[in-house]
């Protein structure tokens, strides 16, 4: 993989509708080459699909949550692990103050944020807060 195709990949993660003739026009290749290129990563699995992201807003769907927790040095693998494995995971933040790390998560529903504090709590003391809104902050941020 070169430079080229990292930046057709980037140019893709940021809009993976972008059309082919686009990204050849900021990458400066022709549609036929970029086309190519895309087709290969796919076929070495570099690229495994294609999806939708949807804003937080119009799922209300899902149950939000910021689950502080306190994980001793010697679990911190055991931790790390665990992170990986369970998708409702969201973002984990390292953070000073009472706890090590502050996790947002999305379950589908009470009970799978339920299993997932039972996950958590095999490595740690956890405290949950259940997000109820999501409110933008105006003017500009720094």
């Amino acid at each position: 993989m070169d430079e080229l195709d990292r930046h057709i990949l980037q140019l893709l993660k940021e809009n993976a509708r972008m059309t082919v003739k686009e990204i050849a026009s900021r990458v400066a290749l022709t549609s036929p080459a970029v086309s190519e290129r895309i087709r290969r990563m796919e076929n070495r699995g570099v690229i495994i699909g294609y999806t939708v992201r949807l804003n937080d807003e119009y799922d209300q769907s899902k149950i939000n949550a910021i689950i502080s927790t306190s994980v001793p040095i010697e679990d911190r693998a055991a931790f790390r692990v665990l992170l990986d494995t369970q998708e409702d995971i969201m973002r984990c933040f390292h953070v000073t103050g009472t706890h090590s790390y502050m996790i947002r998560v999305r379950c589908e529903n009470i009970a799978s944020l339920e299993h997932l504090l039972g996950q958590l709590q095999t490595v740690g003391q956890t405290n949950t807060q259940i997000i109820l809104s999501d409110m933008p902050v105006a003017g500009p941020r720094f």
